[in-house]
């Protein structure tokens, strides 16, 4: 038991070339089932449908099991947000014919763990500067893309009936731009009280992870490194020393070398 355990962490923290592969496998499939999951949430279930949401459901009670065996801080790892997330997805998945409401809504949530998991970000910061100059835009988008997903199938359960399908799941999402960026055409609108309240929280909200991705897009590029004196974990990219303090830092490049 005690080298399967080793195995298994070695496999979700190491530092190895199959431990990276394990880790990008792990992220393409978070990014299949969530492709999946949005393309699904406007239609019935089948009987097809409901086969594919139980293994998938299993898949990641397993992964979550695995990730949960290995953790040094079990507490702190189930009080994390993808954590939470993954736990409210397999619950939709797995206990989907016990409920009387539709939560379809709610798997789209698998997409936080598109970034925040899996050590993935120590890995893309050491193997790729393209994320090291962009992190912040590239989460700030990430963000954004879970939160309309997430926010326009909560639109669709809400305001529209389950047989409107792919046109009505569309229009959810065309509502919910729209709300988010203040356009406000007027063509589809909320009228009850909750429909209201639900606006309000989309522009408050998609406003400012909004703005959070214009400002990573637009301001100058500084690259997470953290000084080993001071603790300053944003430098320029071309940066030698620490501005704060005066600390010489290294900064990985490619074809680079910093002092």
């Amino acid at each position: 038991m005690k080298e399967l355990h080793r195995a298994i962490r070695l496999l979700y923290t190491g530092h190895s070339q199959r431990a990276r592969r394990f880790r990008y496998g792990l992220i393409l499939f978070d990014a299949l089932t969530i492709i999946y999951f949005i393309a699904t949430a406007a239609l019935p279930t089948t009987p097809t449908m409901f086969a594919i949401n139980t293994a998938l459901g299993v898949l990641i009670l397993l992964d979550l099991a695995a990730r949960s065996w290995i953790s040094q801080n079990l507490r702190r790892e189930l009080m994390r947000i993808y954590t939470l997330a993954d736990l409210v997805v397999v619950a939709s998945l797995l206990f989907a014919p016990l409920l009387t409401g539709n939560f379809a809504f709610l798997r789209v949530l698998r997409g936080l763990r598109l970034i925040h998991a899996y050590h993935l970000l120590r890995d893309l910061r050491r193997e790729s500067l393209f994320f090291r100059r962009h992190e912040d835009a590239i989460l700030a988008a990430v963000n954004l893309f879970v939160f309309i997903f997430v926010t326009t199938s909560l639109v669709f359960v809400l305001a529209f009936d389950e047989k409107a399908g792919l046109t009505g799941y569309i229009d959810a999402l065309y509502f919910t731009v729209a709300t988010l960026t203040t356009t406000g055409f007027g063509d589809i609108t909320m009228t009850t009280p909750s429909g209201k309240l639900l606006s309000v929280f989309i522009m408050v909200v998609g406003v400012a992870l909004f703005v959070q991705l214009a400002r990573a897009i637009f301001q100058p590029s500084k690259i997470k490194y953290k000084c080993p004196q001071c603790g300053l974990n944003r430098h320029e990219p071309d940066a030698i020393h620490c501005k704060h303090c005066g600390e010489s830092v290294k900064i990985e490049t490619e074809g680079e070398v910093g002092a």
